[in-house]
Parts: structure tokens; C-alpha cells; sequence
């Protein structure tokens, strides 16, 4: 049997009939990368710009066999997690990981929507505690993500240094932590990376647009970046850089003032 010469992205998230965040902006920003995508769906939801209106989770073998058939067929450089609903997908999600030993796992810890909507069960934050977060190379949340994780308040970027620290000592080796969040910051968003070997901020221009499918994309671009074989604390720096330019290059496609991201143009940096 021949080995693939290609080497693929693996996205285990839930699907926006949207086409914003989730699957959808995973893949698109896959491709954008020029890496083939794959997807294992966990979670289906019907949701726009405006909304999350329902969520269906598969069953836990479903899900299961999806990952599996994923590894069975294809040379996967990177696994990216994004919105696990329930305590029985995450457990099925890290049999999975254990069974199938992926180079690179980024954890993307999707508990609220954009427009406010639970999309985590309370019941289930221990489990991705516990189970995912050692799993992970790579965890990407935002300040509201890592308050819930971490049981505190982030109200500063001094508290954004400690929370990084307290956030790898639950096991993930590197954290890219999501200031957008942050009160003070008007004019620039800084996020933090932050590994063994020290912390880096990374800074962009505030962009005055209510954006939908940031985190899915920055975690989905990490993971693409890892799979064409950059080291995680470019990886990072380099996803930041393509979110920033996707969402200066974002539109509106429904009846909301949120952006969706422009993930192919992107690609092109700006003069």
C-alpha cells in the first residue's frame, strides 16, 4: 500500500450551516494553506450571523468512526478541536488521540458562540479539563475560555501572563491566549504565546468589525502551519498574522453587521 504524499489537516469540530465558523471555516482555511482537509463533525448546528437556533450531537461511536476512518487513509500532520458539546464526545474524542498519537493536537475549547449561545455543557468542562487539555500541543482560547478554565478573572494583560502560566501547568505544553477580549485594549488586540521556553505578544491593529469565526480560523491556521512543518511559536505567529488579514478583508454575507472572514484572500499580504 502506498504511503500518501500529501500531507493532511484534520478538523473534529461542529458544522456552521452558516459557513462562518466551524467546519466551514476550518476547511476553507485548510485549503487556503494549500493543505488537504479532513473532518470528523461533532456537532451540527443551525446557526447564521445572528444566532446558534439548535444543536444536534452525533452519537460518541459515530463521531469515533469518523476520526478513525480519517487515520486510516491519511498522513495527518495536525488534529484541530474546536466545539466538543458533551463529556461523552470528548471522551470518544480522547480515546481517539490516545489510539492514533497525532504529531500535533491544537485545542481550540469552544464553549459560547459569538452571539452568546452555550455551546459546551456545563458538566462537560472537567472532561476537557482532564481528558483534552494534556492531550493538546497547543491550547487557543480566549479570555472569556481561560476564565471558565482557570475558575478567575482576566482583566489585564499582567493577568493574561499569569493565566498563560497557570493554563500550561494543566498540561498543554504552548498556550496562544486570545486578548481581544481584554477592556483596555482600544486601539491594538495582543495576544500571548506563551511555551517553556518563554512568552511573545503578538499585536495587531483593533479592527472597528463584529467578526464571526475568528477563533475556529486562528486555531484551524496553526494547525495547517504545523502540518507543512513550522515550528509552533511561528505556527502561531504566522495564524495571527492570516487572521488579522482575513478579517481586513472580510464581507457580510446575512442580514447582521458580523463579518465573516475572507480565508483565500488572505493568503496575499496586504502592501
Amino acid at each position: 500500500m502506498r504511503t500518501p504524499a500529501i500531507v493532511s489537516a484534520l478538523t473534529i469540530a461542529g458544522s456552521d450551516s452558516g459557513g462562518g465558523a466551524g467546519i466551514q471555516a476550518d476547511l476553507k482555511t485548510f485549503a487556503a494553506h494549500g493543505v488537504h482537509g479532513l473532518s470528523a463533525i461533532a456537532a451540527l448546528t443551525a446557526q447564521h450571523t445572528r444566532a446558534v437556533t439548535a444543536v444536534h450531537a452525533p452519537p460518541a461511536a459515530f463521531l469515533r468512526a469518523q476520526i478513525d476512518a480519517c487515520f486510516d487513509d491519511f498522513a495527518i500532520g495536525a488534529v484541530k478541536l474546536g466545539m466538543l458539546a458533551n463529556a461523552a464526545l470528548i471522551e470518544a474524542v480522547a480515546d481517539a488521540l490516545d489510539a492514533h498519537a497525532p504529531a500535533h493536537v491544537v485545542l481550540d475549547p469552544v464553549m459560547v458562540a459569538t452571539s452568546g449561545a452555550r455551546l459546551l455543557e456545563p458538566e462537560a468542562l472537567q472532561a476537557l479539563r482532564e481528558r483534552l487539555l494534556p492531550r493538546a500541543t497547543l491550547l487557543t482560547p480566549n479570555l472569556p475560555e481561560a476564565e471558565l478554565l482557570l475558575g478567575r478573572r482576566i482583566g489585564s494583560r499582567e493577568a493574561m501572563r499569569e493565566a498563560a502560566d497557570a493554563l500550561l501547568a494543566l498540561g498543554a505544553p504552548a498556550v496562544l491566549l486570545k486578548g481581544g477580549h481584554l477592556e483596555d485594549a482600544a486601539e491594538e488586540v495582543v495576544d500571548l504565546y506563551a511555551d517553556a521556553g518563554g512568552a511573545r505578544l503578538l499585536r495587531h491593529a483593533r479592527l472597528p468589525e463584529a467578526a464571526h469565526g475568528t477563533g475556529c480560523t486562528l486555531a484551524s491556521a496553526v494547525a495547517a502551519n504545523l502540518s507543512l512543518g513550522l515550528p509552533m511559536p511561528e505556527a502561531a505567529a504566522r495564524a495571527a498574522d492570516y487572521v488579522h488579514r482575513a478579517l481586513l478583508g472580510g464581507y457580510r454575507p446575512g442580514r447582521s453587521d458580523v463579518r465573516v472572514l475572507d480565508h483565500f484572500g488572505a493568503m496575499a499580504p496586504r502592501a
